[in-house]
């Protein structure tokens, strides 16, 4: 049996898709960016000039929350990760990327693979992170 899921209170996907899907006992989460309910970005602003400042340390803490919260609807958290897949625009940005997703994982944590990508739906997008989890027996 599966079950698709999408978050209420999270940002609306922009296609048609979930934010989550369970099947198998596992908890696939749809690529999640920084984007927030009000579509504004977690980690993007822009002044009075024009001028854009993104932050990737803002926007990784913000796409692993958003994980985080989608997660908890299905039953798992974080440390029920098994692998992650991180889309970044530039690697440029892993050390400020790398430095964050340590402060919620150790070498314990998921299996993780980093790419870089041409570009993400939008451009204050630096960071977009897919991720597969375990759903823990009694939540099945």
């Amino acid at each position: 049996m599966t079950q698709a899921k999408t978050v209420a209170g999270k940002a609306k996907p922009r296609g048609r898709f979930p934010h989550v899907k369970v099947a198998g006992g596992f908890a696939f989460v749809s690529g999640t960016s920084s984007r927030l309910p009000d579509n504004t970005f977690a980690g993007a602003s822009v002044d009075a000039m024009g001028t854009t400042t993104l932050d990737i340390r803002v926007q990784t803490r913000a796409v692993l929350e958003n994980i985080r919260d989608i997660l908890a609807e299905v039953g798992a958290g974080l440390g029920d990760l098994v692998s992650v897949t991180a889309y970044l625009v530039s690697m440029n940005d892993f050390g400020g990327y790398n430095e964050v997703y340590g402060e919620f994982f150790d070498e314990n944590g998921p299996a993780r693979t980093t790419v870089a990508v041409h570009q993400l739906p939008h451009p204050h997008l630096l960071i977009e992170i897919a991720a597969v989890a375990s759903i823990p027996v009694e939540d099945r």
